[in-house]
């Protein structure tokens, strides 16, 4: 995943009825990546040393060095160095997706992929683990740019206490969680995230309605969010929206569907947090939240789609 250019974007949430829209919110600045190293370390675990850290750039130093196929992640603390090394089986890149059973990085043997996080003094000998990339960009050179990562690792044997972290380097939210209310049909009653480790995420449309997609883990969904006939998508709340596209004309469109389930007739909202485009209107990143209730029902299916805002 590449770094991509913003056009527009809308930062805070304000309120758009059913039929009116309450002033349109001016274009603010462009989606904000983010770099950062946090981890939580169990009791007994050698490396974190049953404590939890939290580093954020600028505010503290983190750097990015390698390849695909091997990088390090630096982290400079002051009083606290941190390294995060993960590695691709040999001959292989780094890609999206599960990397398990891994060795220490620069010993790993035959297939393995390999991890090594260690600290201010305090490494493995021998590390058991598994890392998950999420996103990761390369530039021409072969340098990374971008990443998202999560690890999880033991020290010296298998049931060792865990160390797991989560790394970014100029990363951007990439992800799709719900929860369904017992009696929703649509998300029948379970509550389930996507990250794109496993899933692979769609955005395509306009100012003048979006569809994302989901496609991961035995699943696939499909989200509409559109504005009332001749308003454009922005920031804010609609409320009272109905099935698009069977949507009345004064009404916002919303449909949640998938894995084979719709609604015949819903009601609903939905919100949108932040949103871009491209200079040719085509859009690049949304933030949205949505509630659906089908048939009149009371049970909610409520989501969260983050896709580079």
């Amino acid at each position: 995943m590449l770094r991509r250019r913003w056009k527009t974007l809308g930062l805070a949430a304000g309120l758009i009825g059913a039929t009116v829209l309450m002033g349109a919110t001016p274009a603010q600045a462009a989606p904000a990546s983010v770099t950062s190293y946090s981890f939580t370390s169990e009791a007994g675990d050698y490396i974190g040393a049953g404590q939890s850290r939290d580093y954020r750039s600028p505010a503290t130093n983190i750097r990015m060095s390698g390849t695909a196929g091997d990088l390090t992640v630096s982290v400079d603390a002051g009083s606290e160095w941190w390294t995060v090394h993960l590695a691709a089986p040999r001959g292989d890149v780094l890609r999206p997706g599960r990397y398990l059973d891994a060795e220490r990085a620069s010993f790993r043997t035959g297939r393995s992929p390999g991890l090594d996080v260690s600290g201010t003094g305090r490494g493995c000998n021998e590390v058991y683990g598994s890392f998950w990339i999420d996103q990761i960009g390369v530039a021409p050179d072969g340098t990374v740019t971008l990443l998202d990562a999560r690890f999880t690792q033991h020290c010296e044997r298998a049931d060792a206490p865990r160390l797991q972290g989560t790394v970014k380097f100029a990363a951007f939210p990439l992800s799709y969680r719900f929860v369904s209310d017992a009696g929703d049909y649509i998300g029948a009653g379970v509550t389930k995230g996507y990250t794109n480790a496993t899933s692979v995420f769609g955005l395509q449309g306009t100012a003048s309605g979006v569809v994302f997609s989901v496609s991961g883990e035995r699943d696939d969904w499909t989200v509409y969010l559109y504005p009332p006939a001749g308003q454009a998508l922005t920031v804010g709340t609609y409320t009272g929206a109905q099935r698009y596209p069977f949507n009345d004309a004064g009404r916002p469109g919303l449909s949640v569907s998938g894995n084979g389930r719709g609604c015949n007739t819903l009601t609903g909202q939905f919100t949108i947090r932040e949103i871009a485009f491209d200079a040719a209107g085509a859009v690049t990143a949304l933030f949205a939240t949505y509630e659906q209730h089908c048939e009149g029902g009371t049970p909610a299916l409520r989501g969260t789609i983050r896709y580079f805002a």
